[in-house]
């Protein structure tokens, strides 16, 4: 399945450990495959599927190829090294990129430049375990075809629409200015569950909503009328809820506790804060919640009950700075698959007016589904995030406004 010469559009999310791909054609945006290459640097594993859910296998083995970091994962695909079959770079209209930090400069998708990506570059110490990764394998499609468009798509842009007071730091104002602010992350999966509510249910998408996005990475945004007005995350993705392998927010003073008394570098804070805690560092087990949830541990159960009570604090804060709540979407992975989850969170939200369906919430599926009773004063959705479309849909946009 091949598609027409520059008919296709190429969505690359790039990670520390893992290369997301996917590839959408023709002016509707059809999505022909998806796919990912996890465990950079360690075991790499790849996996595809055609659009029609048939999984690709790869016709070379992995474990023969390097496959060390997402520049090398880039390499790989394009010289056809892992047997999948993407297109030649001159059937790409364009590629779009997931870029974590737009920082205060850019708040909407652009087309990247050697100046802009040097521009993307400066700001790698605002985030510096995502943005180098984000940033490969645009290096090495410009040294393979510098004329091809490729465009850049944040994840802070969306919330560039919050108050100032939203995203001041109680410091110095001079520190504000200088770019220490809450910025937000997760904003291209925030954007797309605001487009789906605006059809799914006009009256909550005007309203009040919270969106709570429960993947590896965990934050919620509140909404008014579409807009973000406030979020978990703030300076760095490590704010907020606790995650995966991340500890949300936490007193600052614990940070100068385990520099002064404990004798840990940065870099061993940095390792302890984004990769051995919130899930994993609770349970000591894993930062999967499937393998929580199947476990007896007590810890496991610990880890969950402390997850869910953040989710609920956090919630309660981003309520108030809405001033009610009309709708709740729960998103990503933890959110459109845990029912345990999102039974605990609603449960405690009955002071805000939410009740569950619960025979909806047990309901297996994979598309949109109101949650809500008839009882319920809010309403609570189930709906999918898709940022690799919204990435797909913005670099089209932006090669279009080039074109005209």
């Amino acid at each position: 399945m091949t598609p027409s010469p520059a008919d296709a559009v190429l969505v690359l999310n790039a990670g520390s450990s893992s290369l997301k791909f996917a590839l959408y054609r023709g002016e509707a945006l059809e999505q022909t495959l998806k796919g990912q290459i996890e465990g950079l640097g360690a075991a790499p594993r790849l996996s595809a599927q055609w659009a029609d859910g048939r999984r690709l296998e790869p016709t070379v083995p992995v474990d023969g190829v390097p496959l060390n970091d997402a520049g090398q994962a880039m390499q790989a695909l394009l010289d056809d090294r892992l047997g999948i079959p993407l297109v030649q770079l001159d059937q790409l209209m364009a590629v779009g990129h997931r870029v974590v930090h737009g920082g205060t400069g850019f708040h909407a998708p652009i087309r990247i430049t050697p100046q802009v990506l040097a521009q993307l570059r400066a700001l790698v110490p605002l985030a510096p375990l995502h943005q180098p990764h984000n940033l490969a394998p645009v290096q090495v499609l410009l040294d393979r075809q510098a004329s091809l468009p490729q465009v850049a798509c944040f994840d802070t842009a969306f919330h560039r629409t919050q108050p100032i007071q939203a995203e001041m730091f109680a410091l110095p104002r001079s520190y504000y200015d200088e770019g220490i602010r809450r910025y937000g992350f997760h904003g291209l999966s925030y954007e797309h569950v605001a487009r789906a509510l605006e059809s799914l249910d006009p009256a909550a998408h005007a309203g009040r909503t919270i969106v709570a996005h429960l993947g590896n990475g965990v934050s919620m945004c509140a909404l008014q009328a579409g807009r973000s007005v406030a979020s978990t995350m703030g300076f760095t993705a490590l704010d907020g809820c606790p995650m995966g392998t991340r500890t949300g927010s936490i007193d600052p003073g614990v940070i100068l506790h385990l520099a002064r008394a404990k004798g840990l570098s940065i870099d061993q804070i940095e390792d302890l804060l984004y990769r051995r805690s919130g899930l994993l560092g609770l349970s000591g087990l894993s930062n999967d919640m499937r393998v929580l949830e199947a476990s007896n541990s007590p810890d496991a159960r610990l880890a969950i009950e402390v997850f869910v009570y953040r989710l609920v604090r956090e919630i309660g804060s981003l309520a108030a700075a809405l001033g009610g709540l009309d709708a709740l979407v729960f998103t990503a992975g933890m959110g459109e698959h845990s029912v345990r989850i999102r039974q605990a969170v609603c449960a405690q939200l009955a002071w805000l007016g939410v009740t569950l369906d619960v025979e909806r919430n047990e309901r297996p599926g994979t598309g949109p589904v109101m949650l809500a009773a008839a009882s319920s004063a809010v309403r609570v959705w189930r709906i999918p995030t898709d940022e690799e479309r919204r990435i797909a849909l913005h670099t089209a946009a932006v090669l279009k406004t080039h074109r005209d």
